[in-house]
């Protein structure tokens, strides 16, 4: 049964889960994805009902959702199966930090709540601008790791926070790829680039820093040398969601920041 606006609600991925919660409509969330982690209490009170590619069909037919929101090309063949199953599905494909607001902004319609979706993009974007406004030059050269068997690079939305927190991508033109195989990299392109910084995200599992340390021809990089290896959680930047903003932008200009303040002390010292 499809109702208007949607009474229940199943979210299979973290972020349109944490955009209803600071909506205030977590109410009618009465199913999520085992990835979800914000905020912290929906590890409390909300059934868990999928990995990220596979879900419990019955569980969420036991759960009568009205409406089941999916995300990304890597949730076509579940979002294909639920439909099958007949629920209304509704999957979302943000890329970018535009889209990105354009996800709020439809979840807010979706729920007749867009007053309150309208001012959680104003309150981001103000973070946007704030950032902004603190900026220093020079930039320095950003090496973000998705993954590391293969390496493969960040996505657009990672792409446009690293810049936005005053910092240049190595391998911007490959952020534009949807898919994981457009943004592999090699070794040695990494090697080639030469990062003054290397952030790492591995979703699902703790960076190992000495690992990237260890790789052959990696000892004489920019960010080796000066020790400017950094992880940032998975939940605050690889799920296209308000946290990209209001955590992910922090963390990066943090480090950004830290590596100005080290390249002044080096200046100062003459070291």
């Amino acid at each position: 049964m499809l109702n208007f606006p949607p009474r229940r609600l199943v979210c299979l991925s973290e972020e349109t889960v944490e955009t209803i919660y600071l909506l205030g409509e977590e109410k009618k969330i009465v199913g999520v994805t085992g990835y979800a982690v914000r905020p912290s209490i929906v590890r409390k009170e909300k059934p868990r009902v999928s990995s990220f590619m596979s879900a419990n069909i019955e569980k969420i037919k036991r759960l009568r959702p009205d409406l089941v929101l999916t995300f990304s090309d890597v949730q076509a063949k579940l979002s294909r199966e639920l439909i099958s199953e007949g629920f209304n599905v509704i999957a979302f494909n943000q890329r970018n930090v535009a889209e990105i607001f354009a996800m709020i902004e439809t979840l807010g319609a979706i729920l007749q709540c867009s007053e309150k979706a309208t001012e959680l993009v104003k309150r981001l974007k103000k973070k946007i601008t704030k950032t902004k406004l603190s900026l220093k030059l020079p930039k320095p050269r950003v090496y973000f790791e998705e993954w590391n068997e293969p390496l493969i690079t960040g996505v657009s939305w990672v792409s446009e926070v690293i810049e936005l927190g005053g910092g240049l991508d190595v391998f911007k033109s490959k952020s534009k790829s949807s898919k994981a195989e457009g943004r592999v990299v090699s070794s040695q392109e990494v090697i080639e680039a030469d990062p003054d910084i290397i952030i790492a995200s591995w979703c699902g599992k703790k960076v190992n820093f000495d690992l990237i340390k260890q790789r052959a021809g990696w000892g004489t990089l920019a960010a080796v040398t000066s020790q400017n290896i950094f992880e940032i959680k998975s939940p605050i930047i690889l799920q296209p969601g308000p946290a990209v903003i209001s955590d992910g932008l922090s963390a990066v200009s943090h480090i950004i920041s830290g590596w100005h303040n080290s390249v002044t002390n080096q200046q100062f010292f003459g070291k």
